[in-house]
């Protein structure tokens, strides 16, 4: 059986391949579909997005497809950046150091304390026949005022874990793996799948 990963991040295939080839699901990304682009991301939440780019794989491909939504949210921003996470700030922000130094710009006022967020990542998959599973995982921390670490991406060095006492860009990638908010989602999607395959 073959799936679509919506998605041409090469990290991302890697991860959702590993759990798909378990279940005895060969991956195609939308490159080796010969999907052209990504769906509109026209949602205001994680699993509106998700679901949206599910759907526009499978309908093109005519074959199951499976996709992510993820994001930081920021308690003291009223849950922003969330769905904006990748384009927060705008034009005026083109990588991923200047998005964390906008929002720690934008958090220089919030005390100690009232500085919590997550990261959380909404993977949806979607059939030919109608069916729909998905599945939500989050991971719980607080926003630094400075970057610590080297490793991860996006506001890996500014999201602080009290539980394991460090940032996710100080992590080992092996950890991350383990306790991550996309780790907890393709998990859950996992045992799902199992059950309808």
């Amino acid at each position: 059986m073959e799936f679509i990963i919506a998605t041409n991040n090469k990290k991302k295939l890697r991860e959702m391949g590993a759990i798909l080839e378990k279940l005895g699901v060969r991956a195609l990304s939308l490159a080796e579909a010969g999907i052209e682009s990504d769906a509109e991301e026209t949602g205001t939440t994680f699993e509106e997005n998700s679901r949206i780019k599910a759907l526009a794989a499978m309908r093109v491909a005519k074959l199951p497809a499976i996709a992510d939504d993820s994001g930081l949210e920021v308690d003291a921003l009223g849950g922003e950046p969330g769905v904006y996470s990748a384009r927060y700030g705008g034009d005026k922000c083109r990588d991923d150091v200047e998005r964390y130094e906008y929002l720690l710009e934008n958090m220089k006022n919030v005390p100690d304390g009232k500085r919590q967020a997550r990261f959380v990542s909404v993977i949806t998959c979607v059939f030919p026949d109608g069916r729909e599973i998905s599945a939500r995982g989050e991971i719980e921390g607080e926003i630094l005022r400075e970057p610590h670490g080297e490793g991860g991406f996006g506001y890996d060095p500014i999201f602080f874990v009290p539980d394991e006492g460090m940032t996710t860009a100080e992590m080992t990638q092996e950890r991350k793996n383990e306790i991550s908010h996309r780790a907890k989602s393709l998990r859950i999607m996992a045992e799902k799948l199992e059950e309808v395959l």
